[in-house]
């Protein structure tokens, strides 16, 4: 079966568990923890899974060791590659067999799985249509390209990675659950995130640069 990045399923459909539990008997098997692994295993959503994952990270306020400025830098890689319409992701294979790690498999994702299981409670399919359209898609992937490398632009410790991070997330999200209210909440999150990393991060600069 091919990847595909333009026909998304729904998280949860009839006779299938929901996305959140796939994604915590994923972390609690044997198999390796890496990107490669993950797209693998989540196989046609391995988009938007990969940047739901990965952008969690820099969206929490937990400690990982500068890994989410690398996982930022792959999302963005994932969100051109949703642009150009490819229908499966490419990685290097030095990304491919990188682990996520114990900060992120161990405290990141599982207090992600928290906050996923509560949008899935409330989400609903809202304009499925919309997200079995390729140019949406490409949309959404152009969304997670800005939002991503925000935060990846973000000063350092400054902690305003997060607005964008989450933003990307529920990008992530909404095309999973197919809920377009979802990326709406996204957009307004991201747009909030991105106007605070250009004023707060301006400001920051003016002030390092009066001290030099």
């Amino acid at each position: 079966m091919k990847t595909s990045v333009t026909t998304p399923e729904r998280a949860a459909p009839a006779g299938r568990s929901s996305f959140s539990s796939e994604l915590e008997r994923w972390l609690g098997g044997d198999s390796p923890k890496t990107l490669g692994a993950l797209t693998t295993v989540f196989a046609e959503r391995s988009f938007a899974v990969a940047i739901v994952l990965l952008m969690a990270v820099p969206a929490l306020p937990l400690p990982t060791g500068g890994v989410s400025h690398v996982f930022e830098v792959i999302s963005v890689l994932l969100g051109l590659q949703m642009v150009l319409g490819r229908r499966s992701v490419w990685l290097p294979a030095a990304w491919r067999r990188r682990s996520l790690g114990p900060a992120v498999t161990g405290r990141a994702l599982p207090l992600g799985l928290r906050w996923l299981r509560r949008v899935e409670r409330i989400s609903r399919p809202r304009g499925r249509r919309l997200f079995r359209s390729g140019l949406v898609l490409r949309l959404c992937g152009l969304l997670v390209v800005v939002l991503a490398g925000t935060a990846a632009l973000a000063p350092p410790f400054s902690g305003l990675d997060t607005l964008p991070a989450m933003g990307a997330v529920a990008v992530g999200l909404a095309i999973l659950l197919e809920d377009v209210v979802v990326l709406a909440i996204g957009v307004a999150i991201g747009a909030a995130g991105i106007l605070l990393v250009i004023t707060l991060g301006a400001a920051l600069l003016g002030v390092l640069r009066s001290l030099l």
